[in-house]
């Protein structure tokens, strides 16, 4: 049926009449048709026509928010800028593992459904995303600073260690960077600091993507190779059950050394004391 025909659905199956409506191909052609349903004496067909409003709706929220993700790069573009990485890490707060950080240059103007900060997304989400963004980016990078790095230069050196890593990368030339929290220091380009940037800025949103899943899979490798912990479950985090296990066992060769592990007297409680650089680096 052509968009211009208007559909009539007396005598039509509520499958028939979906199907048509679906094949309509633009969203007010189909909002109109579902408004008319809304009319229709049958429950089905009027619960069919709310069914797809609230569809629609749906997609014009998620266009709408994937337009607003688009506000920073557009921005860097006015400003001359040519190719724009958007950067992040993954992995600043586990008591275990190496940080992770992700470089991602998007195509101008691209939205891609579903797109957004890796933390809020599952698992099978972010696995349906990743080889998306690697198909469609026209430069994706990956950095990471190892535990013996995190722990002689402090995790937040070493977070922006895997940053630059991850920008070194990159096989295409980038003028222009954003990036998630705080500017990368030591960094040549120009860059933007965005606070949230990796649930407010696509290029960002993608590489949080692209090192969350990484770096979980080398927790799934590390679980492997030190059992016990449960890195595999809790991806080196502090839950309760790496708790337990750390009271069990002590550290093993990836736990960051950079935390004091004490244990009271009875074994009640494990605390983690940051090194005296690390508070010093946290107030500068």
């Amino acid at each position: 049926m052509g968009d211009s025909m208007k559909p009539s659905f007396k005598d039509l199956s509520l499958e028939e009449i979906r199907l048509i409506v679906h094949g309509l191909s633009r969203a007010e052609l189909r909002r109109r048709a579902a408004r008319r349903l809304a009319r229709d004496p049958r429950a089905g067909a009027r619960r069919l026509g709310a069914e797809i409003l609230a569809r629609l709706d749906r997609e014009e929220a998620e266009a709408a928010r994937l337009t607003a993700m688009e506000r920073f790069e557009a921005e860097a573009r006015a400003q001359g800028a040519a190719v724009i990485a958007g950067v992040d890490e993954v992995g600043r707060g586990p008591l275990a593992g190496p940080v992770f950080a992700a470089a991602v240059i998007l195509p101008p103007g691209l939205r891609l459904v579903g797109l957004d900060d890796s933390k809020r997304l599952s698992a099978e989400q972010r696995e349906t995303l990743c080889p998306l963004i690697r198909e469609i980016a026209l430069g994706v990078s990956i950095g990471r600073a190892e535990v013996e790095e995190i722990d002689t230069i402090n995790i937040r050196q070493a977070s922006f260690l895997a940053m630059r890593r991850a920008l070194a990368g990159l096989s295409v030339a980038v003028d222009f960077v954003l990036v998630d929290g705080f500017a990368i220091p030591g960094l040549e380009l120009r860059q933007r600091a965005i606070v949230k940037g990796d649930s407010r800025s696509a290029s960002i949103a993608a590489a949080s993507v692209i090192a969350k899943v990484a770096r979980d899979a080398v927790m799934d490798d590390l679980d492997r190779l030190y059992p016990g912990y449960g890195l595999a479950e809790n991806k080196g985090y502090c839950t309760t059950a790496h708790v337990e296990a750390l009271r069990r066992l002590g550290p093993c060769p990836v736990h960051r050394r950079s935390f004091k592990w004490d244990m009271d007297a009875q074994g009640a409680g494990l605390h983690f004391q940051p090194r005296l650089f690390d508070i010093i680096e946290e107030g500068d």
